[in-house]
């Protein structure tokens, strides 16, 4: 239903005609929302907005849908699948009594996980616009969420990394020499996963088969992936291909998924066939999920809705799945949606608050285009506050260059800088092999003028049939 959202401040009253148009024009400046014009037309606007937003109550978003249920299998996922009994403990607060407590000291991470299935994506979404960034930071850095396949993700004090080894023509040896040198900087422990330059099933399973080799050769405990589309997968895993997880991207509505190509039965068929091979071995997360603030928009398929709600509705999706890994792409769709490095700090800390209140493993693809408004020191700052806020991993690329996808993230040596600075550890099993092996010796991070190891030995069979 519609209601008439009103606040009046002094003789001046300020009408605003749904609960969409409240949220998005809360939401903290971004080109996005002015692209699809729903942002607010001033920055007095958008605190009016936010002080209405604070006085509502979190039942709000339950009885007053953003997108109808009978025209959104999203919304209906999210309203069929919520905890009432988790709801209880937080039903009577405001979305400003709401920060109060998720802020307070007393309130642990053992609360936070008692209430988590009680949260919806609209009050997690709606509670980050009220909140500086701090506030995103020290709220993230209390919600615990670990997954496992392999080795185990997410641990408080450890910063996974996922080792890109991305090539323009899948060449395998150029991405099997980016795959030991990310190894040989402590890199690869959430996973080892290739983003392939074509859509051919028959080249993702040669890329399968090749990190399936470097991973039981030398005993790695990692987990690969590529990240083609999720029926490519399935084919794959007819084939008997190796596979060890489902990627996907995926977005906050029916019709963002529907321009993906997917939907949740597509999901839940690759989520299944997957569970089956049974290839983990300290757990079975078995899906990897990518997102994007603006990829609702850029398919049309966002109802009126800011990019961020839409953003946070997807981490439903993700949730329903049981993923080992949930990663914002955060600046990878371009300055249309996300103008500036500021623009990219904030909603890198927004996606990762709301993945991880929601009760997900998040990681960011700390990231921008060549023509947005953005360098590498703004990736710096947005990489140092996640890392703060315990961020699950983060990508680990040949010298921050993705020469295939043709865009800036982060290094195998940031990694080594997050870990330096922050005290932090790759994931436990990880950590150990990188010590066996030699790569890293005394601080579980390798010195930069050690010799390769005896252990790599090379070339690899796949690699020399390839030649």
């Amino acid at each position: 239903m519609a209601s008439n959202y009103k606040y009046q401040l002094g003789s001046q009253v300020y009408h605003f005609k749904n609960l969409a148009e409240v949220m998005a024009k809360a939401s903290p400046l971004r080109s996005g929302d002015q692209l699809a014009g729903v942002a607010a037309t001033s920055a007095e606007e958008r605190v009016i907005a936010q002080m209405l937003l604070a006085d509502l109550p979190l039942k709000t978003f339950l009885n007053d849908v953003l997108i109808p249920y009978e025209k959104d299998e999203i919304t209906r996922l999210i309203l069929d699948t919520h905890d009432l009994s988790a709801f209880s403990e937080i039903s009577h607060f405001t979305v400003g009594d709401f920060r109060n407590w998720l802020l307070q000291e007393t309130t642990t991470p053992l609360e936070l996980e008692r209430v988590r299935s009680g949260i919806t994506p609209e009050m997690a979404a709606a509670v980050s616009k009220i909140m500086r960034n701090q506030d995103l930071i020290l709220v993230a850095k209390k919600c615990h969420v670990v997954s496992k396949f392999r080795n185990t993700i997410g641990l408080p004090g450890h910063l996974s990394t996922r080792l890109q080894p991305n090539h323009p023509t899948d060449d395998l040896n150029g991405i099997a020499a980016c795959i030991f040198d990310g190894l040989m900087y402590g890199n690869g422990d959430a996973v080892i996963g290739i983003n392939p330059a074509t859509d051919s099933v028959s080249q993702a399973g040669k890329l399968m088969h090749l990190m399936d080799e470097v991973i039981q050769h030398y005993d790695i405990p990692t987990q690969s992936c590529v990240l083609t589309h999720v029926t490519n997968t399935i084919e794959c895993i007819e084939k008997g291909a190796p596979v060890d997880l489902v990627f996907q991207s995926i977005g906050g509505t029916e019709a963002t998924n529907t321009g993906f190509g997917v939907n949740l039965n597509v999901l839940n068929e690759g989520y299944q066939a997957a569970l089956e091979l049974k290839r983990g071995t300290v757990g079975n997360n078995v899906m990897y999920f990518e997102t994007g603030q603006g990829s609702a928009l850029s398919a049309n398929g966002h109802h009126g809705v800011d990019q961020q709600t839409c953003e946070a509705r997807a981490y439903a999706v993700a949730r329903h799945f049981n993923p080992l890994l949930v990663n914002t792409v955060v600046g990878f769709i371009g300055p249309e949606y996300l103008f500036d490095g500021k623009q990219i700090i904030r909603a890198g800390l927004e996606d990762h608050f709301c993945g991880k209140l929601l009760g997900l493993p998040m990681g960011c693809d700390i990231c921008y285009t060549n023509h947005a408004y953005a360098d590498q020191n703004d990736m710096d700052i947005l990489l140092t506050l996640l890392g703060v806020a315990n961020c699950s991993f983060i990508m680990g690329i040949p010298g921050s260059d993705d020469i295939m996808l043709n865009y800036q993230t982060t290094s195998f040596h940031d990694a080594l800088y997050a870990r330096q600075v922050l005290g932090s550890r790759p994931a436990p099993e990880f950590d150990q092999w990188l010590k066996d092996m030699q790569i890293a010796p005394t601080n579980g991070q390798r010195q930069l003028n050690d010799e390769l190891p005896s252990s790599f030995a090379l070339p690899l069979q796949s690699i020399q049939e390839a030649s």
